[in-house]
C-alpha cells in the first residue's frame, strides 16, 4: 500500500480512523511487566472507579472486545432465554450484529419502522405484544441506540420516558452507546445525566469509534438494582467469547479515553467537522440534508451521477434510495471537510453542465 492511501481520510466510518496516541502510549505502559488475567489487573480495577465516576457510585463494568459483544451480553444479561428485544429497525441490533442476537443471546429482535431512527413510547407499547401469551417470545428489554444509526440524539428526557414506559410494562432499557460521547457533547450533559438518571439499566460503552483500536464497555448504571444481571455478567461474557484473559488491553484504553474529557474533546471534535460539513453543503444546488445533524454523521440526498463522482476522492457509505452517509472522526481535519464539500460542488455543476 502507497503511503498516499495509508495517509488518506475518509467519510464511509468512524470505525476506519486509527487510535488516538493517548490511547496508543497507554497501551505500551499496559505491556509494562506481567498482570492477573481475565480482569484481576490493575487496569481494569482502575476502570471500574473511572465509570464509576461517570455513572454513580454502584456503577459495575464489564469490558469487552467488539461492540457486536457488547449489545448481546447487555441484552442477554437483561433477558429471559425465551425474551424478545424491541429497537428501531434501523438499529444495529436489527441490522448489523448478524444472527448473533439470535444464535448467542437466543432472542427475538423486534425491529420498529421509526422516521428519524428514534423509538417513542407510543412505539414501545404499540410493538410490546404477546406478553402472558405462551406462543410469543416476551418483550424484556427495549434498546435504543444513542447516537442512533440516522445521526440522531435522545435527550435525557425522552430517555426517561422511554424507561418509564419500559418500566410500566416490566421490562428493561438498553441504550447502544457505540456513539454516546458524541450524544453527550452535541447535547452538552455528562453521563450521569444522559444515562444514570433518566433511568437506563444497562448501557454499551463505546470506544471504537472514538480513538480506540478495539474495546468497549459493559455498563449497569445502577448494578444494586439488578444484582443477578451483575452476577451473570462475568460468566455470560466467557459463554459469548467476550471475557479477554488479557483483558488490560482493553481496560487501559478506556481508562485513557474516559479518566479525563478525552472522551468528550474527541467526540466534540468529530460533531464540529460534521456540522461544518452540513453548512458547507446546505444551499447547493441538488443537495439536501436527510436528517438533523445531531452528532458526528451527516446524511445527504445526491443523486446517483454526482454521487459516484464525489465517491472518487472520499469514500462514504450509500444509505438507502439516494441518501448517502458521511462520518466525521476525530482526526478528521477542516481541510477534509472542505475538500469533500469541493469535491461535491463540482460533481453537482458536471451534472448540471
Amino acid at each position: 500500500m502507497s503511503t498516499e492511501n495509508r495517509d488518506r481520510r475518509g467519510f464511509a466510518s468512524d470505525n476506519e480512523a486509527g487510535g488516538h496516541p493517548a490511547v496508543l502510549a497507554a497501551l505500551v505502559d499496559a505491556n509494562r511487566g506481567h498482570q492477573r488475567a481475565y480482569g484481576g489487573d490493575d487496569h481494569t480495577a482502575r476502570l471500574g472507579e473511572v465509570l464509576k465516576g461517570h455513572f454513580g457510585p454502584a456503577a459495575a463494568s464489564f469490558p469487552v472486545l467488539t461492540g457486536t459483544g457488547a449489545n448481546v451480553l447487555a441484552v442477554q444479561a437483561m433477558s429471559p432465554p425465551y425474551g424478545a428485544v424491541i429497537c428501531a429497525g434501523s438499529a444495529h441490533l436489527a441490522t448489523s450484529e448478524g444472527t448473533a442476537p439470535e444464535s448467542v443471546a437466543g432472542l427475538h429482535v423486534i425491529g420498529v419502522p421509526t422516521p428519524d431512527g428514534r423509538l417513542t413510547p407510543d412505539l414501545v407499547r404499540r410493538h410490546a405484544t404477546g406478553i402472558g401469551h405462551i406462543n410469543a417470545a416476551q418483550p424484556s428489554v427495549v434498546s435504543v441506540s444513542q447516537v442512533t444509526e440516522c445521526g440522531t440524539t435522545y435527550t435525557p428526557e425522552q430517555l426517561k420516558a422511554l424507561a418509564d414506559c419500559a418500566h410500566e410494562l416490566g421490562l428493561v432499557l438498553h441504550v447502544d452507546g457505540a456513539r454516546l460521547a458524541n450524544a453527550a457533547a452535541y447535547l452538552g450533559v455528562d453521563l450521569r445525566t444522559l444515562i444514570t438518571e433518566p433511568g437506563v439499566d444497562i448501557v454499551s460503552l463505546g470506544g471504537t469509534k472514538n480513538g480506540l483500536l478495539f474495546g468497549e464497555a459493559v455498563v449497569v448504571p445502577r448494578g444494586d438494582d439488578h444484582p443477578a444481571a451483575v452476577k451473570a455478567l462475568p460468566y455470560l461474557q466467557k459463554r459469548a467469547t467476550q471475557l479477554l484473559s488479557k483483558m488490560r488491553f482493553v481496560s487501559a484504553q478506556l481508562v485513557a479515553l474516559y479518566e479525563g474529557d478525552l472522551w468528550l474533546r474527541l467526540a466534540s471534535h468529530a460533531n464540529a467537522m460534521a456540522a461544518r460539513l452540513a453548512d458547507g453543503l446546505t444551499g447547493l444546488d441538488g443537495v439536501r440534508i436527510g436528517y438533523p445533524v445531531e452528532s458526528n454523521a451527516v446524511f445527504v440526498a445526491l443523486a446517483e451521477p454526482v454521487a459516484a463522482r464525489v465517491r472518487q476522492a472520499f469514500a462514504f457509505h450509500d444509505w438507502e434510495d439516494d441518501v448517502r452517509r458521511w462520518m466525521c472522526s476525530f482526526d478528521t481535519t477542516p481541510d477534509d471537510v472542505d475538500g469533500m464539500i469541493d469535491a461535491v460542488k463540482v460533481a453537482t455543476k458536471q451534472e448540471v453542465g
